[in-house]
């Protein structure tokens, strides 16, 4: 058996969270809805008669989806997308705009669990390689 490679299970995690991001915005424009209106009606103002954190919520999730899975012409093997503490810093503002909407709750969870195995890669030293790639070994250790 091989070694779990945890950024690559922390991108399916975060992919699927973006994924379910941008289902749960789109839901929210015919069912605009805060999670947490059952104690305050201030943030109702944010979903309507103008849909905002739905659009932003649209936008968190294409942006994580582009991030994660990037296209050939886009951004791959640069700095921006091999950096795993960009992504520890951008994600929680993702998954906070995900927790206000009601529909998105999910979506938060799923990226407080993906952050969190990021964390864990960030801990151990892992890098970013390009998606569906294993590191390359290093020729003195003989690790990736």
């Amino acid at each position: 058996m091989g070694r779990l490679i945890k950024n690559h299970l922390a991108r399916l995690i975060i992919l699927t969270a973006a994924a379910y991001q941008v289902g749960a915005g789109f839901h929210a424009y015919f069912f605009p809805k805060i999670f947490w209106d059952l104690y305050t009606t201030v943030l109702t103002s944010a979903v309507k008669p103008i849909p905002i954190l739905q659009t932003l919520n649209l936008i968190g999730g294409l942006f994580a989806l582009a991030w994660e899975w990037p296209l050939p012409w886009l951004i791959p093997n640069t700095a921006f997308h091999r950096s795993i503490a960009a992504r520890l810093a951008i994600y929680p503002v993702v998954a906070l705009l995900a927790a206000l909407l009601y529909q998105g709750t999910n979506a938060a969870l799923y990226y407080v669990v993906g952050m969190g195995v990021y964390f864990w890669a960030y801990s151990e030293g892992e890098v970013v390689c390009m998606p569906w790639k294993v590191p390359e070994k290093s020729r003195e250790t003989g690790e990736a």
